[in-house]
């Protein structure tokens, strides 16, 4: 079944509200509310962008087909790319949990791993939904 329209207008508009909330919650987008503590980098960016476009292309499979299912691994991956691109000692979470020195030595080198397993994880998430529901691939 093809996306409409008004589907794939839905699926931009969840792209860009992503891109929106997590560059702004993050600190990637410029804002006087919040200050990020930690450089920006362009793969901070990559994986902003990557993330927010398959959160889009993920929700546009969900209304097409109109039903539910691999959810968990969809919010790994989302939670997995906002830990890769968010500041890591501005993450309340992480920072009561482990403390700001053990998060810059130990997690903050492996961020952009993180950040391509869950590119990746959508990704192929995303694929394997298409290919599975893929009429014309069957005929």
């Amino acid at each position: 079944m093809e996306a409409t329209r008004t589907q794939l207008a839905k699926g931009l508009g969840v792209s860009v509200g992503a891109f929106t909330l997590f560059g702004v919650v993050t600190g990637l987008v410029p804002n006087p509310i919040y200050v990020r503590m930690v450089p920006r980098t362009v793969p901070d960016y990559v994986f902003l962008v990557l993330t927010s476009l398959l959160v889009g292309a993920y929700a546009v499979q969900e209304w097409t087909k109109n039903r539910a299912g691999n959810d968990g691994l969809a919010l790994g991956g989302v939670v997995g790319g906002f830990l890769a691109f968010g500041c890591p000692i501005c993450n309340v979470f992480l920072l009561a949990l482990f403390g700001s020195s053990t998060l810059m030595t130990y997690f903050d080198p492996y961020r952009p791993i993180l950040g391509v397993v869950s590119v990746l994880a959508l990704g192929g998430l995303v694929y394997y939904r298409h290919v599975a529901d893929c009429e014309v691939c069957e005929a």
